[in-house]
Parts: structure tokens; C-alpha cells; sequence
């Protein structure tokens, strides 16, 4: 297989609707595997207090940065993607979402779904507690191991 050919068969692949595909010719065999894009993660915000200088006699006084409350950062268990795909927080689009902020939830119930090649993943909760926060949106890809959640579990 020359470089044209197999130049050809990537355009024919990334136009088509196809995931996967595999050809095999005398001694050579070729896989092509086609990845949905993965959107880019927001970057993270992390908060810290700056030490308290004094200054020096006679000097004016410096302004302090103001930092949030320590409460404000949201404390739990993180619920992690176990698969990679498209993330749903409703069985359809017309659907309540499973949950919001602010829901009781038990081990077992359904937190979402992860769509991955064509099939719906229900992704269920591994502790029971309060929905804290809910890190990811509707219709957006996640990675494996990504946090979805905090859940409270007091």
C-alpha cells in the first residue's frame, strides 16, 4: 500500500460516518480508528490566603487581596466518569434531569448518563449524601476519571 492510497482511505474515513475500519492487504493490515473531539476542560480555579506581611513603620499600609471563605469551596466525595463519552443529564431531552444541586441521593440511584459508542451507560452513585455540585454540562464529552460530581455524603 503506497502513502496515496492510504492517504486517500484517512479523507474517505474522516468524511464518512464510521468510527472504525480495518483493511488487510498480502502482509500488511491497517486499523483507523475516528475519536468524537473532546472539548477542552475549563481551567481550574484554586484559592489561597496570601500571608499577612506587616509593614514597616512609617510605611502606608498595604491593601490585602480579598479571598473567598474556605466554606465556599465545595466539600465532598467526587464522583468520577468511569467511561469515556458524551455526558446526559436526562434519559431524553424533554426529561427532568436525574438530579440537581441540592438532592439527596442514595447508593444506587441514577446520577446520568454516559453515552458511549451508540450505547446509554447509566452511571449510578457510589455513596449517598447531598448533591453539591455538578461539574459538567449537558451534552459535553467526558474523559475517564473525569469528576461529574461532589456529593456531600453528611
Amino acid at each position: 500500500m503506497d502513502l496515496d492510497h492510504l492517504r486517500e482511505i484517512l479523507d474517505l474515513v474522516a468524511e464518512a460516518d464510521v468510527s472504525e475500519v480495518e483493511i488487510e492487504e498480502e502482509d500488511l493490515r491497517v486499523v483507523i480508528r475516528k475519536h468524537a473531539p473532546v472539548a477542552a476542560m475549563p481551567p481550574q480555579v484554586t484559592y489561597t490566603t496570601a500571608p499577612t506581611v506587616a509593614a514597616a513603620p512609617g510605611a502606608p499600609a498595604a491593601a490585602e487581596p480579598a479571598t473567598p471563605a474556605a466554606a465556599s469551596a465545595p466539600t465532598g466525595t467526587e464522583v468520577h466518569a468511569p467511561i469515556v463519552g458524551t455526558y446526559y443529564a436526562a434519559s431524553s431531552p424533554d426529561s427532568d434531569p436525574f438530579i440537581k444541586v441540592g438532592d439527596r441521593v442514595s447508593t444506587g440511584d441514577v446520577l446520568c448518563i454516559i453515552e458511549a459508542m451508540k450505547l446509554m451507560n447509566e452511571i449510578e452513585s457510589e455513596v449517598s449524601g447531598t448533591v453539591v455540585q455538578i461539574l459538567v454540562e449537558n451534552g459535553t464529552p467526558v474523559e475517564f476519571d473525569q469528576p461529574l460530581f461532589i456529593i456531600d455524603p453528611s
